[in-house]
C-alpha cells in the first residue's frame, strides 16, 4: 500500500513535469494518452480512498456527509457525487473494478456503468444474481470499449432494462414510478439548472399543468405574447411553485419559500441561502410582496431584525386587490397566480394601503422592477402602466388590463 510519503513524492514529481514547446505530434500523442491513464488511475485511487472515509466515519467525525466533506476539500458537487457512487459500486463490480484499476476507463465511464447495472436491477421484476450481473457489466464495457460515451452506455443500460423487465413480468419504463427522478444545480452563471425525468402519470400532471400555466398572452397593447415558449414554460414552473405556496387560499399571502439575508454595513451584499448574492433591483422585486423573509444580520451572520409584515398585503387588502383589478394589470393572468406590488415601494416609505398596491404576476413583476415599465395610481383610483421608451417612445400610460375595453378618452386622465 502506498504512503502519503509516496504520495507526497509523486505530487512533487507532477508539479515538475513540463513538455517543451517544440514536441512533435507523436510525443504529444503520447504524452496525452499518458495523461489520461493517470487521471482514469487518480480517478479510481480517489473513489478507493472515499470509500475508507466512509468506512472509517471521518466525515461523521466532522458533523457531515461524505458529500460535504469531499465538496469542503475542494471538489466539485458533481465529482463529489461521482466518486462516492463509484466506491458503493466496486464491492459489487469487480470486472468494472479491475478495469479500473488498470487505467483503462475513465471515472465518468465507470460509473455510467455502475449507473447502468443499477438501472438493469431496478427495471427486473425479480432480483438479479452475480453471473446476470456480470453479463450485464460485459455488455455495458463492450459498449464503452466500442467508443460510447457515458451518455450512450447510459441508453444502451435503458434498452436491456425494457428487455430484462419485458422478460421478467415488470413494468415498462413509461409507467415505472422508481425510475422517477430529478436533478438541480447552480451553474457558474448563478442559474439553477433542472432535469427532471418522469413516468407517464407524473409527466401527465406537469404537461397538463404547463399547458395551462404557460398559455401566451397579450401585451399589453393587444400585440402577441413576446415570451417564448421556453420563458413560458419557465414563467409557468415559478406559477406552479407559488400556487403550493399559497395551499389553495388565494387571498392571503404565500407561506414564506425564501430566506433573504442582508448584511447591516453592506447592504448590497445580500444573498439567497441556495442560490447566492442578489442584485439591489431584485432584492426589491423579492421584498415587494412576494414569499421572502427578510434577516438583517451582522458580520457573523446573526440576525439583527427580521423584516416587518407590515410590508406584506394582509387578507383583507388581497380581496380588494382581487376585486378591483381582477387579474394581474399588465398581463391578465388570473388574480391567484399574482402578487401585491407597492406602486411606491415599501423601503421607500410606501404604506401597504389599497391606493399603494396592485395585482401583478412574477413576470410582469420583474418587468416592473428590472425593464423600465412603471406603476401609478390615476385619478379613477385605478392602477395605470407606464411603458418604457423602447416599448413607446412617447410613453403613453396604459389602463389596467381589466380596463382596456373602455374607451381610453373618456378615461380621467393618470395622475
Amino acid at each position: 500500500m502506498r504512503t502519503s510519503g509516496d504520495l507526497t513524492t509523486i505530487t512533487d514529481s507532477l508539479r515538475e513535469l513540463h513538455f517543451d514547446d517544440d514536441m512533435s505530434g507523436r510525443a504529444a500523442f503520447d504524452a496525452m494518452t499518458a495523461l489520461v491513464t493517470l487521471r482514469n488511475l487518480i480517478e479510481h485511487h480517489a473513489a478507493t480512498v472515499v470509500g475508507h472515509l466512509d468506512r472509517l466515519g471521518v466525515a461523521t467525525d466532522h458533523g457531515r456527509k461524505v458529500s460535504e466533506l469531499l465538496i469542503v476539500m475542494g471538489l466539485a458537487p458533481a465529482v463529489a457525487s461521482r466518486l462516492i457512487r463509484i466506491a458503493a459500486a466496486r464491492t459489487k463490480l469487480p470486472t468494472l473494478g479491475a478495469h479500473a484499476a488498470d487505467g483503462a476507463i475513465s471515472a465518468e465511464h465507470v460509473d455510467a456503468v455502475g449507473k447502468g447495472v443499477e438501472h438493469v436491477a431496478t427495471r427486473s421484476a425479480e432480483p438479479i444474481d452475480d453471473p446476470a450481473r456480470l453479463n450485464i457489466v460485459t455488455d455495458l464495457l463492450a459498449q464503452f470499449f466500442s467508443g460510447a460515451t457515458p451518455a450512450e452506455i447510459g441508453k444502451h443500460a435503458r434498452r436491456l432494462g425494457n428487455q430484462h423487465a419485458e422478460d421478467t413480468g415488470g413494468l415498462p419504463a413509461s409507467e415505472d414510478r422508481n425510475l422517477n427522478a430529478l436533478t438541480h444545480d447552480v451553474d457558474g452563471d448563478g442559474r439553477l439548472q433542472v432535469r427532471a425525468d418522469l413516468n407517464t402519470e407524473v409527466g401527465e400532471k406537469f404537461s397538463a399543468a404547463m399547458e395551462e400555466l404557460a398559455a401566451p398572452r397579450p401585451e399589453p397593447d393587444g400585440s402577441p405574447d413576446a415570451r417564448g415558449p421556453e420563458r413560458r414554460h419557465a414563467d409557468a414552473l415559478e406559477a406552479l411553485l407559488d400556487i403550493a405556496a399559497r395551499s389553495g387560499d388565494a387571498a392571503s399571502a404565500p407561506r414564506h419559500q425564501m430566506l433573504v439575508s442582508v448584511p447591516a454595513d453592506t447592504p448590497d451584499l445580500a444573498e439567497l441561502p441556495f442560490m447566492g448574492s442578489l442584485t439591489e433591483a431584485t432584492l426589491r422585486t423579492l421584498t415587494c410582496d412576494t414569499t421572502a423573509t427578510v434577516a438583517i444580520v451582522d458580520g457573523e451572520q446573526v440576525p439583527m431584525e427580521m423584516s416587518k409584515e407590515k410590508r406584506l398585503f394582509p387578507p383583507h387588502l388581497r380581496k380588494a386587490l382581487h376585486k378591483r383589478d381582477q387579474c394581474c394589470i399588465k398581463c391578465g393572468v388570473a388574480a391567484t397566480r399574482c402578487q401585491g406590488h407597492h406602486l411606491v415601494h415599501w423601503a421607500d416609505g410606501g404604506i401597504t394601503v389599497l391606493d399603494n398596491g396592485c395585482l401583478l404576476c412574477p413576470s410582469c413583476h420583474a418587468d416592473i422592477h428590472h425593464n423600465g415599465w412603471e406603476v401609478i395610481m390615476g385619478h379613477d383610483r385605478h392602477p395605470w402602466l407606464i411603458p418604457p421608451v423602447s416599448v413607446d417612445p412617447h410613453r403613453r400610460p396604459i389602463p389596467a388590463y381589466n380596463r382596456r375595453t373602455l374607451n381610453l378618452d373618456n378615461l380621467p386622465a393618470a395622475a
